[in-house]
């Protein structure tokens, strides 16, 4: 279960650190044009959202394998459920598809229940 765990935080962790990357260091109207999204949000917000998810993704690996404050893996996968949560509003509200926010939502969740139960 460890393994199967680990591999799933690893892959989550992948997404949102490439996502947050993508979205900390590309100017927001370059965004615009893949994430249409984009355009409902400020440049400090679209930055914010960005920075959120980086430190996401290193908050879901760091803790748990160094053993320092391991308790904050679970914590940083709960943190991007709900901005997942946000995100699924933002396209709701937009009427896009938000399956893609919807389905890292739930697996941010499932992971930060992984981590509480079996980590």
């Amino acid at each position: 279960m460890t393994i199967a765990l680990w591999i799933a935080t690893g892959l989550l962790a992948l997404v949102f650190l490439a996502a947050g990357t993508v979205k900390s260091l590309t100017p927001r109207e370059k965004l615009v044009e893949k994430m249409g999204y984009m355009e409902d949000l400020s440049d400090g917000q679209a930055r914010a959202v960005g920075i959120l998810e980086f430190l996401g993704a290193l908050g879901l690996i760091l803790p748990a394998a160094t053993g320092i404050l391991p308790w904050l893996t679970p914590v940083a996968a709960f943190a991007l459920a709900l901005t997942m949560g946000v995100g699924t509003a933002l396209h709701i509200k937009r009427r896009e598809t938000a399956v893609p926010s919807i389905v890292l939502g739930v697996f941010a969740l499932v992971v930060g229940f992984g981590w509480v139960f079996f980590g």
